[in-house]
């Protein structure tokens, strides 16, 4: 299992997708430890769970195996590596990160990462706006975010509660026969709550202020963070950088272009962030500290929702309200994806949105060409013509740095 799973850690680029394709190659095709009914199962369980589901995926994978011990190998060997290099990119990033040559590079980089949200915008809908609900709760969902109607939390509920007062369309399925005593669950709940929760409350007793600000946020992003990274991208963005003040847009765009290029889960921008935040707040110690908060409350909360739910993944697929809500919540989800690539799009090709009006608009006077050739670039080689992320990535930095020397 150290060496299936240490090998799936390792080579966990490019998303969600294509992780969650290495690891049935791994663990259906070659190693035959589960079966493809077993596999999608525990997919589909991961899928109603807040939280990055590849990483999810893992652990109940491992769980499944070798119980709890076998779910903590598996879910930290597919986090750990990718959290060390986002430790190394981001000592470099802020040692190195205003060298102009490296700037340029990185506006390559924020271009990419444009088409990237394009790309997981296209691939979502495709799927998830399959009807003429989804379509309305989609915009609705863009539209209250945009305008700062609703925030990010809010949008999920009301998407959810919209899922479960739907009819159902199918009967539910016969309760399985065997079932985990609810003692047993409690107690599970009980020691990863703990878990959570000790750093949480030592923050609180040190009066570690801004600490206890990125416990209490990450915590927050934990519980809320249905649909994937560039779900919490959209809150990440609305929270860190105008409510919060603790990174810009450029520097959110550059931590997502970076976690883009690790092993692991895409959500390890969130320990990115954190440690720039802490950075800016009082230099490396508060960094480390930071992005160590962040891990920390990111993933400690998967392991809560996979050990205490594992057990009971028929029971839960049994329910159609509940298949009906994750349903309608992707639905919303595609919209705080829209939402999210409008607002890099217009703050990267015109600057800063003007926050005077009763939406944010661009200032047209600012329009950057430089910049928006290199979103088309980036778009032409992903989409077009579907060369590898990390590919993708490489030809739009150096193309920041050719033109920055030219121009």
């Amino acid at each position: 299992m150290t060496r299936v799973f240490g090998r799936i850690g390792l080579m966990s680029f490019g998303g969600p997708a294509a992780q969650i394709s290495l690891m049935h190659r791994e663990l259906v095709d070659t190693a035959k430890w589960l079966t493809e009914k077993q596999f999608l199962g525990a997919l589909s369980f991961c899928m109603l769970l807040p939280g990055p589901e590849a990483m999810q995926l893992a652990t109940y994978c491992g769980w499944k195996l070798r119980g709890t011990p076998g779910g903590l190998l598996a879910g930290l060997l597919f986090v750990l590596p990718g959290a060390a290099i986002i430790f190394a990119l981001a000592a470099l990033y802020i040692g190195f990160g205003d060298v102009p040559l490296v700037q340029s590079a990185f506006l390559g980089i924020k271009a990419a990462v444009v088409a990237i949200i394009f790309q997981a915008l296209l691939r979502l809908s495709g799927k998830v706006l399959t009807g003429r609900l989804e379509w309305i709760i989609a915009l609705l969902s863009c539209a209250s975010l945009y305008s700062g109607l609703l925030p990010f939390p809010a949008v999920i509920a009301l998407a959810a509660l919209v899922g479960l007062m739907r009819p159902n369309r199918s009967p539910e399925s016969p309760q399985p026969t065997t079932h985990t005593p609810l003692s047993a669950t409690l107690k599970t709940v009980l020691i990863w709550g703990t878990l959570w929760a000790a750093p949480v409350a030592l923050l609180y007793a040190l009066d570690a202020q801004f600490l206890i600000d990125i416990a209490v946020f990450f915590s927050k992003l934990a519980v809320v963070t249905f649909g994937g990274a560039y779900a919490v991208l959209a809150y990440m963005v609305q929270a860190v950088v105008q409510d919060h003040g603790w990174i810009t847009t450029g520097e959110m765009m550059d931590a997502l272009g970076l976690a883009e290029t690790t092993p692991g889960p895409l959500i390890l921008v969130t320990q990115f962030v954190a440690t720039l935040a802490g950075h800016h707040q009082g230099g490396i110690t508060l960094a480390i500290a930071a992005g160590l908060t962040a891990l920390w409350c990111t993933f400690i909360p998967c392991f809560l929702w996979i050990f205490a739910g594992a057990p009971h993944v028929s029971r839960i697929l049994g329910h159609p309200r509940l298949t009906g809500a994750l349903h309608v919540i992707s639905a919303a989800v595609t919209g705080v994806i829209i939402n999210l690539s409008l607002w890099f799009t217009l703050s990267l090709i015109f600057g800063p949105l003007l926050t005077n009006h009763a939406i944010p608009l661009p200032d047209l006077t600012q329009f950057q060409p430089l910049t928006a050739a290199l979103v088309a670039l980036a778009s032409a080689l992903l989409l077009g013509l579907r060369l590898p992320l990390l590919l993708v990535l490489g030809v739009c930095a150096l193309a920041g740095m050719v033109a920055a020397t030219l121009l």
